[in-house]
């Protein structure tokens, strides 16, 4: 299974909400892209769904895990330049599933900051490599956000709880996934790059074993060159997909 191709991305996008499970995930795979859309003038937020106290490649203790790693993604944010960062409460890392209350939780999300285009992990596994985008809590969160867009965050009868918190429904027009199956939609993150690799290094616990420039350099090349970018230049890849 895969994703059609992917529509053209459209030209007025005045807000994006990036929903994912852990945090790092948005800056493993998407902080250059986000750091050209805030060049761009677009506003964007942050949600995620833990706090990633299963991560993690030393003895830290691990009560002390999800205080880090949320220090860790908001100093990452900070980095890129992105101020709005949410968490959500509640859903335990590598367990997470698409069901009924992460789908009201994303919805809320949704309507309160009424973006135009929602940027989330791929519910599609890709079986080449079981590994990164296709951990289950990915998959889940992508599911759920999907859901959310369609039908529920448009739908005043989904979630009617919602409305006497004054969360009127909203409509996405634009979904964006990153690490899914044949990624078709290349953006060109060559003057971003710094900014991505700072938001990296930010997850120290993650990334303190990792030559972070080295290896963004390295996959980042791939991505530009598989889509026919000039050599030299960096890019991240998606499917965009029109919701409206």
């Amino acid at each position: 299974m895969s994703f059609p191709a992917s529509a053209p991305a459209l030209p007025d996008i005045r807000r994006t909400l990036a929903v994912f499970a852990h945090p790092d995930d948005v800056d493993f795979g998407c902080a250059g892209t986000i750091a050209r859309w805030l060049d761009e003038g677009i506003e964007v937020a942050y949600l995620i769904v833990t706090r990633g106290e299963s991560g993690g490649l030393d003895d830290t203790p691990r009560e002390e895990i999800p205080a880090l790693r949320e220090a860790e993604q908001r100093a990452a944010a900070a980095a890129v330049g992105v101020h709005r960062v949410d968490f959500l409460d509640g859903y335990p890392d590598g367990l997470l599933t698409p069901g009924p209350e992460l789908r009201r939780d994303i919805t809320a999300a949704i309507r309160r900051f009424r973006p135009d285009r929602v940027l989330t992990s791929s519910p599609l596994r890709r079986w080449e490599l079981i590994t990164g985008p296709s951990h289950p809590d990915h998959l889940a969160v992508g599911e759920a956000t999907t859901c959310a867009v369609y039908p529920d965050s448009r739908n005043r009868f989904a979630f009617p709880e919602l409305l006497a918190e004054g969360l009127e429904p909203w409509v996405v027009r634009e979904i964006w996934y990153a690490g899914g199956p044949a990624p078709d939609h290349a953006v060109d993150v060559t003057d971003r790059v710094d900014r991505k690799i700072a938001a990296m290094r930010a997850h120290h616990s993650q990334t303190a074993q990792l030559d972070v420039a080295t290896w963004v350099h390295d996959l980042l090349s791939r991505i530009a060159g598989d889509a026919g970018l000039p050599a030299g230049r960096l890019a991240e890849a998606f499917t965009v997909l029109r919701t409206e």
